[in-house]
């Protein structure tokens, strides 16, 4: 295991997912990269016709600065994080669409021998109308995956 990826989100339980697949990427000697995906922007900038009655996107004007204020966000946010470790040979990465294709698309793209996310307690509800990130990444990999159970407080 030369190259760990480790996914995050803006949940505070990443900081745990991080030093945990931090740790084990040390334990192993591997190289460190964090991953963050932005949900895709371009919905933002969209306008939709009138449907079921609701005119908001027709009249609505968007500021087409807000995709690129979301990008600079997030990509503040991935590279903040990476500080935190305290390593500078961690890298990062930012990507953006659906979150679980992006994470195996750079794992792939990246050469990442391990891919390390947190399992959220979402509702079982939730769980069964939507899935997780981290159960679509578990059906499609061809890469080991590392969980780390986290539980919103």
């Amino acid at each position: 295991m030369k190259k760990v990826l480790i996914g995050m989100d803006y949940n505070p339980n990443s900081e745990k997912v991080a030093r945990k697949g931090y740790e084990l990427a040390k334990k192993l000697g591997a190289e460190v990269c964090l991953i963050h995906v932005l949900a895709d922007v371009s919905y933002y900038g969209i306008n939709y016709p009138t449907f079921m009655g609701y005119e908001g996107y027709n009249e609505m004007q968007v500021d087409l600065n807000v995709i690129s204020e979301l990008r600079a966000v997030a990509k503040d946010f991935i590279e903040t994080a990476a500080k935190h470790l305290d390593d500078p040979a961690v890298t990062t990465h930012m990507a953006e669409g659906p979150t679980s294709s992006a994470i195996l698309e750079y794992a792939k793209e990246w050469g990442a021998d391990l891919i390390v996310m947190g399992t959220h307690s979402h509702s079982v509800l939730e769980k069964v109308l939507m899935g997780t990130t981290a159960s679509r990444v578990l059906e499609k990999t061809e890469i080991p995956v590392y969980l780390i159970p986290v539980k919103d407080d």
